[in-house]
């Protein structure tokens, strides 16, 4: 056994994120910039800035500092896989899709803006996304930048998250069972938790038994983060949450909890929870405990 992993001081959890934050916010407020034109880089920030858990970037610096990884091609990353995951919030709340009027606590871009100019910031967000992942002044390597794009655009894209909400605007009335369910979520919300560690891991150097453990630790919290969203939506009112609850029952999709039941879904999301932290200690890096500080909160939150 490696006696490092047991000298290593207890990490604050509220102190590693709230350092890590700072620059990823002060890192997108720079490179979303309010200059482009016709009110479209207003939309883009509002869709970003100042709202949410940050929890995919907190991730992708997390997985780079337990490989020693490149800081720059970190926090680029890092930033890069919020803006597809704000992409995705717009456009997901369009009434062509979800028809939401809420999200992190404020209006929905197409709410505020409307719809064309909603979509418009989705598009250039995306667009964005690879634009930082890319840069030209050699702080990141070519072959990682190749690297970097690849895991995002799968993560995103007919293969990850995209396809996940085809699944599921598919799936609005119909009878799913809990392993289709499970294939939904996991391209849905679960491919782009995995491709934020994937990511940051792939800022470093890594054997590839690291990777495949990263994988299937990224692979149980992506799932875990939807059961828990699933339970949060019938538990938890829409102040709380920061955007509208009972959404999924008013509309009749198919949830871990009307699919197992809550009781049954608490239990799968220790049991997703166990599956994380186990893969962490199967790993050999020495210092997972933002890692597994970030499974922890993504199982237990609140909102």
């Amino acid at each position: 056994m490696d006696t490092r992993v047991t000298q290593l001081a207890e990490l604050d959890l509220r102190a590693w994120s709230a350092e890590r934050l700072d620059r990823v916010e002060q890192a997108l407020s720079t490179w979303v910039a309010p200059d482009a034109p016709a009110g479209l880089g207003d939309a883009m920030r509002y869709a970003v800035l100042d709202g949410g858990k940050r929890l995919r970037p907190l991730l992708v610096l997390a997985a780079a500092e337990a490989v020693g990884g490149n800081r720059q091609a970190a926090l680029r990353a890092a930033c890069a896989v919020e803006l597809i995951h704000a992409y995705s919030l717009v456009h997901d709340d369009m009434p062509c899709m979800d028809n939401d009027v809420l999200r992190r606590g404020k209006p929905t871009v197409h709410v505020q803006y409307g719809e064309a100019r909603a979509l418009l910031a989705g598009d250039a967000l995306q667009a964005l996304a690879f634009e930082l992942l890319t840069p030209d002044d050699g702080s990141v390597p070519e072959a990682m930048q190749a690297v970097l794009c690849r895991l995002l655009a799968r993560a995103a894209g007919s293969a990850g998250m995209a396809g996940g909400q085809a699944i599921d605007l598919a799936s609005v009335g119909v009878k799913l069972n809990e392993a289709q369910l499970r294939e939904m979520h996991r391209l849905k919300t679960g491919a782009l938790l995995q491709g934020s560690v994937l990511m940051g891991a792939s800022c470093g150097a890594l054997t590839a038994a690291e990777r495949e453990a990263l994988s299937v630790y990224g692979a149980a919290i992506g799932l875990a983060f939807q059961v828990v969203d699933d339970i949060l939506d019938v538990t938890a009112d829409s102040a709380t949450l920061g955007k509208t609850a009972g959404k999924d029952a008013e509309q009749d999709k198919p949830t871990y909890v009307s699919i197992l039941g809550l009781e049954r879904s608490h239990v799968y999301a220790q049991e997703l929870l166990a599956q994380a932290l186990a893969a962490l200690d199967a790993s050999g890096l020495v210092d997972t405990r933002a890692l597994r500080s970030l499974a922890d909160m993504v199982v237990n939150r609140v909102n």
